[in-house]
């Protein structure tokens, strides 16, 4: 995953598209436009049977050259980054600012896609892309794009609730000091354990757990592990939070109904 600073100062995260992804997309693109070859020079065999063979040496010429350059590049320019290889495995080719790409970037991919693409055996793009971090190719070095993964697997919510056991002590304790940043690093933790191993998720839960003791009054049971402490002051804070909101919405609703029924005279 690559960070993108905008000049707004957010930040942005991103997935650049592996190796493999690319390789397929390359591969599908390929194949679409030699089909493509095929059955132009198919077409204009059988329609044109008197052609001498500079005449057919020409056709053969302009018919590469639009299969191979032309159209990859005006596909690339009208979808903004797409092509058929593209869109069959998800991916989009980005600036390396994360911004849609333009003609010049869609014709700076065309020109050297030809050659290591099609006039190397794609031998060249693999070797630029096995050493880049990005797997860029000559073409994305040159013109400063990157390829980008459109389908990114939607993580599914973690409701996180009081431990039963720690009910009664969240319920009763000062939880209001603290700080907004180490309340989204410990529920930012709780998304991720079960991705982590048990060693490096019980070493975090513990350094988070000695950050928020010094916020978090009085302190929990003995024996309460990091993890279910973590668990109950984040819900806790956020069932407090939720809680203040509902009553702050039914002043204003109270308010709203009380100045609706003022008598206004002019």
């Amino acid at each position: 995953m690559s960070s993108i600073i905008t000049g707004e100062a957010v930040v942005l995260e991103l997935r650049p598209a592996s190796f493999a992804a690319r390789a397929l997309g390359l591969l599908l693109d390929v194949l679409f436009n030699v089909v493509l070859l095929v059955l132009i020079l198919f077409g204009v065999t059988a329609a044109a049977q008197d052609l001498d063979e500079a005449a057919f040496r020409m056709l053969l010429l302009v018919s590469i050259v639009f299969c191979f350059v032309i159209l990859p590049v005006a596909v690339e320019t009208l979808t903004r980054g797409l092509s058929l290889g593209k869109l069959a495995v998800g991916l989009r080719v980005v600036r390396d600012d994360g911004g849609a790409i333009r003609f010049r970037h869609a014709v700076i991919r065309g020109l050297t896609g030809f050659l290591e693409i099609y006039l190397t055996l794609g031998g060249l793009a693999i070797a630029v892309a096995l050493f880049n971090s990005r797997s860029k190719r000559l073409g994305d070095i040159l013109a400063g794009t990157y390829a980008l993964r459109r389908r990114v697997p939607v993580e599914a919510a973690v409701r996180v609730e009081v431990p039963p056991h720690l009910r009664a002590w969240a319920g009763a304790a000062d939880i209001g000091r603290i700080p907004d940043a180490t309340a989204r690093q410990a529920a930012r933790f709780i998304r991720q354990a079960g991705r982590m191993s048990p060693l490096s998720a019980a070493g975090m839960a513990q350094a988070i757990a000695t950050e928020l003791s010094g916020q978090v009054a009085p302190p929990p049971p003995p024996g309460t592990i990091p993890e279910h402490y973590l668990a109950a002051v984040i819900a806790e804070r956020r069932n407090r939070e939720l809680a203040q909101l509902r009553q702050a919405r039914r002043r204003s609703t109270a308010t709203a109904e009380r100045l609706d029924r003022l008598p206004f005279s002019s």
